[in-house]
């Protein structure tokens, strides 16, 4: 064959081969998994609109923000939804967080609750457990039924913490968790005493949910585009560079990001994210807020995992053994709202419950997710007994315990959980930490049910 016939039919193969690869990346069907907000928000309508125009198929696996990032990166889905950007931790950190939508977020109840607007301190106090009733803020004379999504990095709540905490892991005053927003709204329509928070894009229009008002801005499609209304976030989708699928997984993205994406957004109450002005007044919106509620921005702690896979029971013997570790400096950098004794500069004294959020076999054999919760009070927790009259001990140089914890004959008493109380908003009317409140009560967890009758000891 002649040497010039070969070059053509070689270069007609190389052609076609490419030709079609490209078709198959335009063709190619993802998977998408996440939170409902951004899969109802964001990607059912431009998964159509992606379709309609060419494209592959998109599979839609609504669940929540920990489920769709998992699964980008372990490879189980090709592109996940949140409600918030990357948390610093070891998964989110080998992920793409690409902001593509603003959506607002708001508060809600039932459209019976005569309730119809908060201010952004209200929303504070209430999460903080200060507020518990409904005639606090103008309402009926009826505990407050306050509603949360129990996944600790679910966006709409870590994003909401992070307005008016300083951070979004900062635990709150909601006795009645749920799995998603979802379930979240459809127990909001049920319960008149309800107050909870989802997003605009995800209940505008439905009669059986009232938005509130904040600061008396109602929330909508243009207050939240403006600015207007203080309390909105960016909707992220989240991909893994080192997937095979990156580079469709990316065409999609752009797809959003493109004219018709645009107009799918706003048909869903969402303000596309580039070209907004809101990415310009974003910083200073944040400290306003916090400064409104005498909050400050603070680091977020990191989700740390273990070398090895952990059993709750080893976890808790080795922190039980574990001394307190004295540090330099020990309260700069401490995150959240800290109540010190004068003189105080050592985190002796800090408890930790730690837990296993998820299987080893999820991570590979080697890993295991672990979150923990930290109490911390002066020297050490006080140690609780059975025998009335015995001094409470401490832990620390004796000369540093006399100054936080004076030995006094220990006196017990009964406390009945009121409706909508949070065992950190009985510690906090009490004077006393979680931990001993577990500990007096054998209590394995943070969940208390209203008439429950708890041992409080003095402190």
């Amino acid at each position: 064959m002649p040497v010039r016939i070969t070059r053509l039919l070689s270069a007609a193969l190389i052609g076609a081969a490419l030709s079609t690869t490209a078709v198959m990346a335009a063709t190619q069907s993802l998977t998408w998994r996440g939170d409902v907000v951004t899969a109802n928000g964001v990607v059912k309508g431009m998964a159509k609109a992606w379709q309609s125009s060419g494209h592959g198929n998109l599979e839609i696996q609504p669940f929540n923000t920990a489920s769709g990032l998992d699964a980008v990166a372990s490879g189980a889905a090709d592109i996940a939804g949140s409600a918030r950007g990357s948390s610093g931790s070891a998964i989110d950190s080998n992920l793409s967080f690409t902001p593509v939508a603003w959506d607002g977020l708001v508060l809600v109840t039932s459209p019976s609750n005569p309730v119809s607007s908060l201010t952004l301190q209200q929303v504070h106090d209430i999460y903080y457990g200060r507020i518990t009733n409904w005639q606090q803020v103008g309402g009926n004379d009826a505990p407050m039924d306050v509603f949360a999504v129990a996944s600790p990095g679910d966006g709409v709540e870590y994003s909401l913490r992070k307005l008016v905490f300083g951070r979004g892991s900062q635990p709150v005053a909601a006795p009645r968790l749920y799995v998603n927003t979802t379930q979240l709204e459809q127990s909001v329509m049920l319960d008149p005493r309800a107050f909870g928070v989802t997003t605009l894009s995800s209940v505008a229009g439905n009669p059986r949910i009232k938005m509130l008002r904040i600061d008396g801005v109602a929330p909508s499609a243009s207050t939240v585009a403006s600015g207007a209304y203080p309390l909105f976030t960016e909707l992220y989708l989240v991909t893994n560079p080192s997937s095979p699928n990156a580079a469709a997984a990316k065409s999609f993205i752009d797809f959003v990001q493109s004219a018709k994406g645009d107009a799918v957004l706003r048909s869903h109450s969402l303000a596309p994210y580039q070209g907004s002005p809101l990415i310009a007044m974003d910083a200073s919106r944040r400290s306003r807020l916090l400064a409104e509620v005498g909050a400050h921005a603070s680091a977020e702690p990191t989700q740390q995992y273990a070398s090895a896979p952990a059993a709750r029971p080893a976890l808790a013997a080795a922190a039980a053994a574990r001394p307190a570790v004295a540090a330099k400096s020990a309260l700069n950098g401490v995150a959240g709202s800290v109540v010190a004794a004068p003189g105080i500069s050592s985190l002796k004294g800090v408890r930790g419950d730690a837990f296993t959020e998820a299987s080893a076999s999820s991570r590979g054999g080697n890993f295991a997710k672990v979150t923990a919760d930290a109490y911390v009070s002066y020297g050490k927790v006080a140690k609780s007994t059975t025998k009335s009259g015995k001094a409470v001990e401490s832990t620390g140089k004796k000369a540093e315990s006399k100054k936080i914890v004076s030995a006094t004959k220990a006196s017990t008493s009964s406390y009945r959980v009121g409706a909508g109380e949070t065992l950190y908003s009985i510690a906090r009317k009490h004077g006393v930490d979680v931990a001993q409140i577990r500990s007096w009560n054998h209590l394995k967890d943070n969940t208390v049910r209203t008439g429950q009758v708890l041992r409080i000891e003095a402190r």
